[in-house]
């Protein structure tokens, strides 16, 4: 029997298996053939820290130095810009305030990315304080750090969750896996894991995020572009490999599922870019989506459940899942192993399942 067993292979079950493999031994269960296959292999991979709700920015900001430093490091550069047109300056002020940009000239903001439309775009603002994360180093990072002390198993489809008096008995895939205690990553399907294990659901809700990837504008170099948006977060762009990425920002609710785009939401986010820039999209590469998760009052959920101790949730992401998961899987192995958390009093409040009684 291992000390710690996780349901869910993405960046939240990863992050949370590795700092809890520092106290006993580990085996993470997933469902899908590779880790990070869902929303974690869907994200825009972006490390901002003002951006979100304030127990967000507080993971956030203490995740910067893990990002930065640990392993070498899986930052590099990439600023942050928001751009409107004439009617947008409630928005783009509102977009300043919550996430500390400082507004600049269009032609500045031109000379950043020069297919920006003069004509257009008559606001902007920025700052040079977003990186890109490079996923796939971060999860296999975490993972090295699980299998020096546990096991991953993929293809592990989780059927049934049995309560037993040392702790719990899981079936996934024809095998049953037992632990002292059960760590509840599952993304999209953290009810469903609850439910089948006899604890209560919060209430989480995914929502859907559509991505395309197009080819770059014809004689442009677009590595250094910084990641784009529309005021009030309308649509977004990033460049991504020589290519650019373009979402609307959706946030439509769904049931847990192997989310897909769909093309007329795919096409408003693609509408929103173009109106902006003299160049329009001559070749989509490729579209996918992605499910972010989130609480019912949006922020992370984080610690064991009210209902059993052994139960310990580690959910509602909602879009930060990489950025704040050095600091998020710190805290619950903090909570587990009895140490102080770094964390102030209100946030770790915030994170509490307990919160919702």
């Amino acid at each position: 029997m291992d000390d710690f067993l996780i349901i869910g292979g993405g960046i939240a079950g990863t992050s949370a298996g590795a700092r809890l493999a520092a106290l006993g031994s580990v085996t993470l269960l997933e469902a899908e053939d590779a880790l990070g296959y869902h929303a974690s292999g869907r994200s825009a991979a972006l490390f901002e820290q003002q951006y979100g709700l304030a127990a967000t920015v507080a993971l956030s900001r203490a995740s910067a130095e893990y990002h930065g430093h640990a392993n070498g490091g899986v930052l590099s550069p990439r600023g942050i810009m928001f751009i409107g047109s004439d009617g947008d300056e409630e928005a783009l002020a509102a977009d300043i305030a919550e996430i500390g940009l400082h507004r600049i000239g269009v032609d500045e903001a031109r000379a950043m990315v020069p297919v920006l439309n003069p004509e257009v775009v008559t606001l902007a603002a920025w700052h040079e304080e977003a990186w890109d994360i490079d996923t796939d180093r971060l999860i296999q990072n975490f993972a090295r750090e699980i299998r020096a002390n546990g096991q991953i198993v993929t293809r592990a489809q989780v059927t049934a969750i049995r309560r037993t008096a040392t702790g719990w008995e899981v079936d996934a895939s024809g095998e049953t896996y037992g632990a002292r205690r059960l760590v509840n990553a599952a993304g999209a399907w953290v009810d469903m894991i609850a439910r089948m294990a006899g604890i209560a659901p919060l209430g989480f809700t995914p929502k859907r995020r559509s991505m395309a990837r197009v080819a770059a504008p014809e004689g442009h170099d677009v590595n250094r572009w910084p990641m784009v948006f529309g005021a009030g977060e309308a649509w977004y762009m990033k460049p991504d490999a020589g290519a650019v990425l373009i979402s609307p920002a959706d946030a439509a609710p769904v049931e847990p599922h192997d989310a897909w785009a769909d093309d007329m939401v795919l096409a408003t986010g693609i509408a929103g870019w173009e109106a902006h820039v003299t160049t329009p999209v001559t070749r989509m590469i490729a579209n996918w989506a992605g499910l972010r998760t989130f609480s019912p009052d949006g922020n992370l959920v984080l610690g064991p459940s009210p209902q059993d101790p052994d139960f310990l949730w580690c959910a509602g992401q909602g879009g930060y899942g990489f950025q704040t998961a050095p600091a998020a899987s710190q805290f619950l192995a903090d909570l587990v192993a009895g140490t102080p958390s770094p964390l102030d009093g209100v946030t770790r409040a915030a994170l509490d399942p307990a919160r919702f009684g």
